[in-house]
């Protein structure tokens, strides 16, 4: 993308906004080192475009509603490169923030809309080479901030056990689709919980690994601070394999260094919990005026039953806990705008592989499309554009600074237990808001629900959450921390919970479409 040199009127108003104070003859000397450093930026071009890679020819479409009766798919499309390794003969949905080559990506937003990718994000390749077949893109919230489903460009994401009911966000698609039973698996991100809000108001298991463990290259931003990818399964085995299969560094972002890679996390997963000791954290229930008693004490029963496995189970206080969402809140809305909007998806001061092609989309949608954007991403920019004008930055600093400490209590609560439990989210899924909703309810619906799910995000801890309650009401989760890279431990509380209980529960179209 050639840059132009700038004319006067142009250098004229950026001095003027920037009070630089110059004259038009000294703008006129400007325009012409302008005119001489351009030339390195048209170098640059020309390097790039000699090896910038073709996008492969792969079909793909979008369905039609009555083919996507709970408007969870994006695009669909058959994708194979083999039918052997530890992931044939199971199916895929990647959401839609992932690259896919050659496949449409919309990101959920009107600002991304007909966009194409060229390269396969790294989790992509790594599902083709262990045999998994892709069967589509998950539809997915605009730009992913949300954790309900009612901000898709596309329309709402249903839930599978009451279609009148939200299946989370921003990963809703994900989550409909598996707890649907219309793939095996799928690919979700998670910034404030967008792994873990969908699969508990779904019904399903989802980890949001280790900060750093499954790479990030290839999808769409927000934050790179709490950016993760990270697999929704139906059942424990599936999500275990599945991790092993996309887990480890890339080469290519720069958050892997401390990264393990060669585990497979099906390992030892039946060894059972004897002996572990179990932190069920006070501060994750009773959220005032959002916690539903009944979820809390299903969750609460569900950790206790950890007991019968051999665990030792105890109340464990962790105030900080309640800090994590106001720290979560500067972070994700100021970094946000930053990177994500101001930056158009990559911003940056960031060693890691770009997608330039998506960034220029990107600038360009936000230039034409603006005004298509949620009422929660208008309430991000505008909150963020006034804290930055008044902080310059300092508020988002502010919040890093402090971030240790959340980290510190955290890890201080897991030196003395093996996992920490809580709710995952404070209620079950909730009504799916009208479209003409007024502007507090919608972003209400949109945000009300990461108390919780936020603070693995501000710790990078890894976070599993898995069905607790099913049947006869919506779906309730409880959320497993533990420390960082150890998922294997999780895994082995997720999988001994999963046998206490006899298996999880399928939500009605599952268990019409597998039995069938």
């Amino acid at each position: 993308m050639a840059v132009p040199v700038p004319d006067l009127d142009e250098l004229r108003e950026i001095s003027q906004r920037w009070s630089l104070g110059l004259h038009d003859d000294e703008l006129s000397v400007y325009q012409a080192l302008i005119a001489g450093a351009l030339g390195s930026y048209e170098y640059v071009d020309a390097m790039y475009d000699g090896s910038k890679p073709e996008a492969p020819d792969r079909s793909s479409y979008r369905p039609d509603d009555a083919d996507n009766e709970l408007g969870a798919w994006y695009v669909r499309c058959d994708l194979q490169d083999i039918d052997s390794g530890p992931l044939s003969g199971k199916t895929f949905a990647i959401k839609d923030n992932v690259a896919v080559a050659g496949v449409p990506m919309m990101n959920g937003s009107r600002i991304v809309e007909g966009y194409v990718p060229t390269i396969d994000a790294t989790v992509v390749s790594r599902i083709l080479a262990a045999g998994g077949r892709i069967l589509g893109k998950s539809a997915c919230e605009d730009l992913c901030f949300s954790g309900a489903s009612h901000t898709c460009a596309t329309g709402p994401i249903r839930n599978p056990w009451d279609t009148s009911r939200t299946s989370g966000g921003s990963s809703g698609g994900s989550g409909a689709l598996v707890a649907a039973g219309e793939v095996d698996m799928a690919i979700a991100g998670d910034q404030g919980g967008s792994i873990r809000m969908p699969s508990a108001f779904c019904g399903n298991v989802g980890l949001k690994p280790t900060f750093g463990l499954v790479p990030y290259t290839g999808a769409y931003p927000i934050e790179w601070t709490i950016d993760h990818l990270g697999p929704i399964a139906r059942n424990m085995d599936d999500l275990a394999t599945f991790l092993t299969a996309i887990a480890g560094p890339d080469g290519n972002d720069p958050r892997q260094p401390h990264a393990p890679s060669g585990i497979n996390y099906s390992d030892g997963m039946d060894d059972g919990i004897d002996g572990l000791k179990i932190g069920v954290v006070a501060e994750g229930f009773g959220w005032e005026g959002l916690s539903d008693p009944v979820s809390d004490a299903l969750v609460e029963a569900a950790a206790g039953r950890l007991a019968d496995a051999g665990a030792a189970v105890e109340s464990v206080s962790v105030p900080e806990h309640r800090d994590a969402l106001h720290v979560w809140n500067v972070i994700a809305t100021d970094g946000a705008m930053w990177q994500m909007i101001r930056g158009n998806g990559y911003g940056m001061n960031y060693r890691g592989r770009f997608d330039p092609e998506q960034i220029e989309h990107t600038h360009r949608g936000w230039r034409a499309h603006a005004e298509l954007t949620s009422k929660t991403l208008k309430f991000v920019l505008l909150c963020a554009e006034h804290t930055f004008s008044h902080t310059g930055g300092g508020a988002y600093a502010r919040a890093s600074n402090v971030r240790p400490k959340i980290n510190a209590a955290v890890d201080a609560a897991l030196a003395d237990y093996d996992v920490l439990c809580y709710p995952t989210l404070p209620f079950p899924a909730t009504k799916i808001p009208s479209s003409d909703a007024p502007i507090d309810e919608y972003v209400a619906r949109a945000l009300e629900m990461i108390p919780n799910t936020a603070v693995s995000n501000v710790t990078g801890n890894p976070d599993l959450t898995i069905p607790v309650a099913a049947g006869g009401g919506m779906p309730v989760g409880m959320s497993i921390v533990g420390r960082r890279w150890d998922e294997r431990t999780l895994i082995r509380v997720g999988r001994a919970y999963e046998k206490l209980v006899g298996g999880f529960a399928l939500s009605p179209m599952a268990k019409e479409r597998l039995d069938g």
